[in-house]
């Protein structure tokens, strides 16, 4: 890539040749007892979440690492303690109602509709006959001269509006194609609407440009919240956050003498204004909401001759927990792949490197909590950081291994243009792979990994995806699988180890990964973004803290 300072490779490609032999063993041991029954989900917060973090502050103990968390009594302990806040709705069916022209239309929580558990820190909802307005994409972009909103007040109004970006239908236009934007995420939507004062955001769901199907949507939305702690929660959080089924958007919009694809069309277009529905929007429940302590759990290995300037190594140890049975009747979202796996992997190179020579930099090994509720464990420590930010040196995250075998490729989460990954891609050719764009950037997988946080900080940070060219059945083999996989177990309770995973590609990911954080942790240099990324001025501002 053009216009990056590259970095200087210090080690020699035999010492390179040397790494170490990681076991499959190991990765299978770490991956079923994580992903177990015994260990409910992992849910932050929960007896599941005791279990998981003592099972990985001992493993990093084991390995001889050096605890890294919070200081307590003057020493070092295990975990950095993350305050969240907590909400649950009271009762499996909350009181909604949906009137369209007029008359009820059938919604039932789960099924029709998902409504989280507000993040307000109220402890009842109550909205009565809110009406609906269309705002399209519900974007505010002035640098693209983008407005959705054209000055309509929505105070106290439901707004419906399209997941991911304008141009997802066409693959052209002001917000990058096919590339899912920030302004494509349901997480700035919720945020856009809060700041404007709706009471509430139904966001229409589509299989396509969400990336996954409605089961992930209700098992996502319909149990436990956790938020950071914040001190005007109403100004990033709306009283009610849901999706609704496109089936029903395609109805209000046709009682209310619309077109629904006419009017999507139509929000992808600059001219586009808002619209309001004849329907209206009422709940009432009461909600549970507390501040509750998790946990991001934190061991080093520390430099031998730089220990103030670290090599992060990240991945998030939590899921879902439990929630609402499957079709089998199972409860237990065990998230074995997402991120058991990628949990195993972390310790897996904390293994290699405690056992390996000591490095001249330091490396931090982090396992984050609440990923899967918004990054929060990743983005409480990056603004709390155990290292200065302006000394971590890059960040690579690990989150749901490749379990099918090894690959010709491998990729990272998005589109993002950094050293880290130049760097990383020459280690790979001499593995005899290639790099591979992200195939499916539409997803927005760059703002749904736990290095985003520490990216919008300036810090170089990937997220470590397995190819999809598999050695047996190449690409349309590993497109498939991913297919199944998005389809069949993401997010749902049969996320479970599996005896016919193959893991020698776990393996072959591992020793690139070693490579690089090998390479950063005894080099001199500085990694850094693409001269047009939008990441690159804060890195650079902070280049004074590393003379």
């Amino acid at each position: 890539m053009r216009n990056l300072i590259p970095l200087i490779a210090l080690l020699s490609t035999a010492a390179i040749a040397q790494a170490p032999q990681f076991s499959t063993e190991r990765l299978t041991q770490d991956i079923r007892t994580l992903s177990s029954d015994e260990f409910e989900g992992r849910g932050p917060a929960t007896a599941g979440e005791e279990k998981t973090i003592a099972y990985i502050s001992k493993t990093m103990a084991e390995a001889g690492l050096q605890p890294a968390g919070d200081l307590e009594n003057g020493k070092r302990s295990w975990y950095q303690k993350v305050p969240l806040l907590r909400t649950s709705i009271r009762g499996a069916d909350p009181k909604l109602v949906l009137t369209v022209a007029g008359k009820p239309m059938p919604i039932t929580q789960g099924e029709q509709i998902s409504v989280r558990a507000p993040l307000t820190g109220q402890k009842h909802v109550t909205i009565n006959n809110a009406p609906l307005v269309f705002v399209g994409y519900g974007v505010t972009a002035p640098e693209r001269k983008w407005d959705d909103f054209k000055g309509l007040d929505v105070k106290g109004k439901m707004l419906v509006v399209l997941v991911n970006d304008p141009d997802f239908e066409t693959g052209q236009g002001d917000f990058g194609g096919k590339a899912m934007t920030y302004y494509g995420r349901w997480t700035y939507k919720y945020e856009e609407a809060a700041k404007r004062g709706a009471a509430g955001v139904l966001i229409v769901h589509e299989t396509a440009p969400a990336s996954y199907g409605w089961n992930t949507v209700k098992n996502s939305n319909t149990n436990t919240m956790f938020d950071i702690v914040r001190k005007d929660p109403k100004a990033a959080h709306t009283p009610v956050e849901a999706w609704i089924q496109r089936d029903q958007a395609v109805a209000i919009f046709k009682a209310s003498g619309l077109d629904f694809e006419a009017e999507k069309r139509r929000a992808q277009t600059r001219g586009f204004k808002p619209v309001p529905l004849k329907a209206t929007f009422s709940a009432d429940y009461d909600v549970d909401a507390e501040v509750i302590t998790s946990h991001n759990v934190a061991g080093v290995l520390p430099g031998s001759q730089h220990p103030d300037e670290v090599v992060v190594f990240s991945g998030h140890w939590d899921h879902l927990g439990v929630g609402q049975p499957d079709a089998r009747g199972d409860r237990i979202y065990n998230g074995a792949v997402d991120n058991a796996s990628g949990i195993a992997e972390m310790l897996e190179l904390a293994r290699a490197f405690a056992n390996g020579p000591k490095t001249k930099r330091s490396l931090l090994f982090l396992a984050v909590t609440a990923e899967e509720k918004g990054l929060l464990g990743s983005e409480y420590y990056a603004a709390n950081p155990l290292y200065p930010l302006a000394k971590t040196v890059g960040v690579i995250n690990t989150d749901s291994a490749g379990v099918a075998g090894p690959a010709r490729n491998f990729s990272i989460s998005g589109t993002a243009r950094l050293g880290l990954l130049d760097e990383l891609t020459r280690i790979a050719a001499t593995r005899n792979r290639s790099f591979t764009p992200d195939p499916h950037p539409e997803s927005g997988g760059f703002y749904r990994s736990d290095h985003f946080p520490f990216a919008k900080r300036g810090v170089p940070a990937i997220s470590f995806e397995a190819g999809n060219d598999l050695v047996e059945g190449g690409t349309a083999r590993g497109e498939e699988l991913g297919k199944v996989y998005t389809r069949d177990r993401y997010h749902q309770p049969a996320d479970e180890w599996s005896a016919d995973w193959n893991l020698t590609g776990v393996t072959a990911d591992l020793d690139l990964l070693h490579a690089l954080g090998s390479q950063l942790a005894n080099s001199r240099t500085w990694p850094n973004w693409s001269t047009d990324s939008e990441f690159r001025a804060a890195r650079d501002k902070s280049a004074a803290e590393r003379r």
